[in-house]
């Protein structure tokens, strides 16, 4: 049994009971009730973003090895594919490296579907090229809309004193939320539909909702740039060297300094409406929101501000009531 969870722990019948019994106390300091894994049964299936999903993977794998036997699925396809199936009732739990749409909410709506979206922690979407690039070390907004727009066909394009070598982009598909992420930053100035379009068209950029596969790309090509999560720079720094952004590196410090301008939250997304008929998946949200900040760090991530994974837990809370 892990180190990480208290007894007397739940049975799965009495999840629902247990939980409205104690919300009193509970909320007050936004301690979430026990959960014992092994004693609940039934499937539970999640995925969406692939920033999200070393975290989400972790958690199932502590979750699995504290005894839950059920089926229990975590797919990485992107935030906006996940979000779509999750209000297409395909899945009890989305995850997401950005917020959802209003077009999104809506689509759940109408599929009676209300979600809650819940944050578990903050990601430094970072930069990065070849560890034998010499030449790069910082870029800002500006440079990075001439690479990522294919404005910039060479290195020379962006800094005269830079090299002559033709620009290899490496992307995250359209469906992820990094994607979104990244556009609404540095295209900022342009309308939603028209930033969402600029990196697809730009000729020989490698597109991919496999994390994965960026980073092979990067490590592989010395005229290669791309960006992703920062799990994914962690946990291949021998083959990838992360670039600072408007002369910030990401990094703890940075991150919870605010100063860092490509840091964002992370999140899962349910509905009161499956925690309660679904005490598995009650379980497993509660499971992860009690013990995220835990496990953050060692997959890549950093925790939320103790307030904020406060206010995050009260959200389940007040969703199982």
């Amino acid at each position: 049994m892990s180190k990480f969870f208290a007894k007397p722990l739940i049975a799965a019948t009495a999840l629902a009971t247990v939980m409205s019994a104690t919300l009193a106390s509970v909320a007050q300091a936004q301690t979430l009730p026990p959960v014992n894994p092994a004693a609940l049964s039934g499937s539970i299936k999640t995925g969406g973003s692939s920033t999200v999903y070393p975290l989400s993977n972790r958690i199932a794998e502590l979750f699995k090895r504290d005894g839950f036997a059920g089926d229990l699925t975590v797919d990485s396809i992107g935030s906006g594919a996940g979000i779509a199936r999750f209000c297409r009732g395909e899945y009890d739990v989305a995850n997401s490296s950005r917020a959802m749409t209003q077009a999104e909410i809506n689509t759940c709506r109408a599929n009676g579907i209300e979600p809650i979206q819940f944050k578990v922690g903050i990601d430094a979407l970072t930069i990065v090229v070849n560890p034998k690039n010499t030449w790069v070390r910082n870029l800002n907004r500006s440079q990075l809309a001439l690479i990522f727009s294919g404005q910039a066909k060479t290195w020379k394009d962006v800094n005269r004193n830079w090299p002559d070598l033709p620009i290899k982009l490496y992307s995250p598909g359209t469906d992820s939320g990094t994607y979104d992420y990244f556009v609404e930053e540095v295209f900022n100035r342009l309308p939603a539909a028209q930033r969402r379009a600029i990196i697809p068209r730009v000729p020989g950029v490698q597109l991919s909702e496999d994390d994965n596969v960026l980073v092979a790309g990067v490590a592989s090509d010395l005229s290669a740039i791309g960006y992703f999560g920062f799990a994914y720079y962690e946990e291949n720094r021998n083959k990838l060297k992360a670039v600072n952004y408007e002369g910030v590196a990401p990094n703890a410090a940075t991150v919870a300094s605010g100063r860092y301008k490509f840091a964002r939250p992370l999140f899962i997304i349910s509905s009161a409406k499956i925690l309660k008929a679904k005490p598995q998946v009650a379980g497993f949200v509660n499971y992860y929101l009690a013990n995220v900040d835990k496990v953050i760090r060692s997959v890549g991530y950093f925790p939320e501000p103790a307030a904020d994974l406060a206010k995050t837990r009260q959200q389940f809370l007040d969703a199982i009531k």
